[in-house]
């Protein structure tokens, strides 16, 4: 039996190697278990629940076929299942968990890794993220029972069922929807091959916005990218807006629950520059007050944002799992991470790229003046921030001890300022006194370690990129 490793976000390999009919049957399993005991326990949240399961999935090689299989087991667990009949992007999976009272869900996608890639995405019966607590315990259930596929003695039958409505109406009611459908918008989506292709066209029909959804074929390749809302991945939708341009283009990743952005000729914003914007139109244009929540690589702007307008500030780990938990907290606003991964309270405790994606129509349809203008405006106030990141393959067994070295080992200083802090709670990251810092950390679902910089001006951040890939090499 190959061994299934649980990362920061469910479990993901690849397809035909570790990612196969019969792994997932057992992984499916180990999830089915792992829900019938917390059924009976009543130290548990789903204590005595129904036992009902969402299974959705997305555009990638085989994913319907691996969704079937799923909710095929769980059938045969006694499961009643609710089977998403096409993909289906996962905000709307994780709506379904919360809205239909569900021991939980999941989702057939490895969101924004490459397309050889697959995964089996754990849902929480709130709605979001399993904790790394969950994904554990349910690694402990694998290969106690052989999975038990649907069978003519299983009285229960797989319900097919489309929750994107219900999830698309919540979202409109989170902004003030009748404000943008009047506003003559007009909005480009990039959807990057994935399943958000057509949601903006969907959600803005019968409006006084215009949609162009660029990159919306189905592509189990996807273009020949990864589909992450990164800059590196936008030329082929920014070659259409310089042809084409628009007001804004959203931009979703493999499974639409992350938000990035161009402006309206194809000049990529990066997600820090997004996660800003966004936390400016929660606070300065519709009033809201609470705590933030951002993962530690997030950008430092944030910060000076939430110092400048008195707002609570809570930094976690890297991983949306750990802003959940912080979303559900009575007083929360916002949560947000570097990937393009933001959600709001009073929603899901999930990242949702498409209720992102309507609250930035929101902030131009209330200020009336170009994306561009905004972040200016912002960096006038807040001071110039630019931020990179770069992904360089790196060997697994080698990463503890590169970090154990860096720990050990710190520079004195980053360009020319001194270094004031060393945090080594997910890789390790170094911070000096004029704000500028460089991290790196192994990423949780990919051979590859990311780097991370965040400076004054890009030239800064390219220096700082580079010397974090010096490091590799020793």
């Amino acid at each position: 039996m190959a061994p299934i490793k649980f990362g920061t976000d469910g479990w993901r390999a690849v397809i035909a190697e570790d990612f196969t009919f019969a792994n997932v049957a057992r992984v499916a399993q180990a999830t089915a278990d792992f829900w019938k005991s917390e059924i009976g326990n009543s130290k548990s949240e789903i204590f005595r629940r129904e036992p009902k399961v969402v299974v959705g999935y997305d555009r990638r090689f085989l994913s319907d076929r691996f969704a079937q299989i799923t909710a095929e087991v769980f059938v045969g667990n006694d499961f009643q299942v609710i089977l998403t009949p096409e993909p289906t992007p996962t905000p709307s999976v994780s709506f379904a968990v919360k809205n239909l009272q569900a021991v939980g869900g999941v989702m057939i996608t490895a969101s924004h890794n490459p397309p050889i890639f697959n995964g089996f995405k754990l849902k929480s019966h709130f709605g979001g993220s399993s904790s790394a607590e969950v994904c554990a315990a349910v690694e402990s259930f694998l290969d106690r029972n052989p999975p038990p596929f649907k069978n003519n003695k299983s009285k229960l039958e797989i319900a097919v069922q489309d929750v994107r409505p219900a999830h698309f109406a919540a979202i409109k009611q989170l902004v003030d929807f009748k404000l943008i459908a009047k506003a003559k918008l007009r909005v480009a989506h990039d959807a990057l091959f994935g399943v958000g292709a057509g949601v903006f066209e969907t959600l803005l029909a019968k409006t006084n916005c215009t949609v162009t959804t660029l990159n919306g074929a189905h592509d189990i390749l996807f273009g020949g990218i990864s589909p992450e809302p990164l800059p590196k991945n936008y030329a082929l939708g920014g070659a259409q807006l310089r042809n084409n341009p628009h007001d804004i283009c959203l931009v979703t990743d493999g499974d639409a629950d992350r938000i990035g952005a161009m402006d309206g000729r194809g000049e990529p914003l990066t997600n820090q520059q997004v996660i800003a914007l966004l936390l400016h139109h929660l606070v300065r244009n519709r009033g809201g007050r609470g705590t933030v929540t951002k993962t530690f690589n997030t950008t430092a702007m944030v910060d000076k944002m939430c110092a400048a307008w008195n707002l609570p500030l809570t930094e976690v780990g890297i991983g949306f799992r750990f802003i959940a938990p912080e979303l559900m907290k009575t007083g929360a606003l916002f949560g947000a991470e570097e990937s393009g991964s933001v959600g709001f309270a009073n929603h899901i405790p999930e990242r949702d790229g498409l209720a992102a994606g309507l609250f930035l129509l929101e902030m131009l349809a209330m200020e009336k003046i170009s994306v561009n203008q905004l972040w200016a405006n912002l960096e006038k106030y807040f001071g110039p921030h630019r931020y990179a990141r770069f992904d360089a393959p790196y060997p697994v067994e080698k990463r503890t001890a590169l970090m154990e070295s860096l720990k050990r080992n710190p520079p004195t200083k980053l360009l020319q300022s001194p270094l004031v802090k060393v945090d080594a709670r997910d890789g390790v990251k170094f911070i000096a006194a004029d704000s500028a810092w460089l991290m790196l950390r192994g990423s949780g679902t990919e051979p590859v370690l990311r780097i991370y910089a965040e400076a004054k001006s890009d030239a800064a951040v390219q220096k700082l990129l580079k010397l974090g890939v010096s490091w590799l090499a020793h």
